[in-house]
């Protein structure tokens, strides 16, 4: 009697969190097949997790310096800071690098610090029908592990991947919107997805704010964690953003998955020229 009930509880909680995630999907879908009737911008990548079909441009460099907290049930990680390197090749392709200092507070033992994985990619807008259409890119990357002890210390994961996601982007009126849908092939565990979708609005010349929606996870709807976060962008000088996060789980957050995240940070845009990224 037992196991059945055990085994009728996990699978209500499994078509519970099937029957959220297939609202979300719906939701973000509903919105894309709606691109087709607006006008274009982006909002998404740092602080948000989303990334968007935007690039630097030509020779121009997209620099991003963050602190970001992530806080579980049982201790808490942070990217002190994060580094988010991003050049442009010709007008639509974006060269990326991404790492970070990690720092992994947990009570029952000494605060533990590291270097996290190493984070390459290469991001291709391959349609673009201007400020007025819709823009859609690609961005394979790579989660690579560094020769060092981190993952023996339990800083970062045995496993290494490569994700492959697509980056959508175009206006509702003064509200702009960007959806990235993506693949991960996972070497030594599972293979997962994610979805983003990215709702904001320039309040004025300097200040831009957003709504985020994130879900990622393996293929197991029971370990998925859609999370929601509000953050601002805000241009102190033409070269200097300083951008701000936070966000929460919008389930309850097992022992695995953070039940707040953040990001503090500055972005700094260096050229030759004078230039606005797309």
């Amino acid at each position: 009697m037992g196991s059945t009930k055990s085994h009728e509880v996990i699978t209500v909680e499994a078509a519970d969190s099937a029957r959220r995630d297939i609202r979300l999907l719906t939701l973000v879908s509903l919105l894309f097949l709606l691109f087709t009737a607006a006008n274009a911008f982006a909002q998404g990548g740092p602080p948000y997790y989303t990334n968007d079909p935007g690039t630097p441009g030509h020779l121009n460099w997209e620099i991003n310096v963050g602190y970001t907290p992530f806080l579980y049930s049982d201790q808490s990680v942070s990217h002190t800071p994060d580094l988010d390197i991003n050049f442009g090749v010709g007008e639509r392709i974006q060269l990326t690098y991404e790492n970070a200092w990690l720092r992994v507070h947990n009570p029952s033992r000494s605060t533990q610090y590291g270097l996290g994985q190493s984070n390459p990619g290469v991001k291709w807008r391959f349609y673009d029908a201007g400020e007025s259409g819709l823009s859609i890119s690609i961005f394979p990357q790579l989660f690579l592990n560094n020769p060092n002890d981190a993952v023996r210390r339990g800083i970062t994961p045995a496993s290494e991947a490569f994700l492959l996601p697509a980056e959508f982007s175009r206006k509702f009126g003064p509200v702009d919107v960007d959806y990235e849908i993506g693949y991960q092939f996972v070497h030594n565990g599972r293979d997962g997805w994610l979805t983003g979708l990215v709702i904001g609005h320039e309040f004025s010349s300097k200040l831009e704010g957003d709504m985020e929606f994130y879900n990622q996870g393996p293929f197991r709807l029971s370990e998925n964690q859609p999370t929601i976060d509000f953050g601002a962008r805000y241009k102190v000088r033409p070269q200097m953003i300083l951008l701000l996060m936070a966000g929460r789980s919008l389930e309850p957050a097992r022992s695995n998955q953070s039940y707040f995240l953040g990001y503090f940070g500055m972005q700094f845009l260096l050229s030759s020229r004078s230039h606005k990224p797309d």
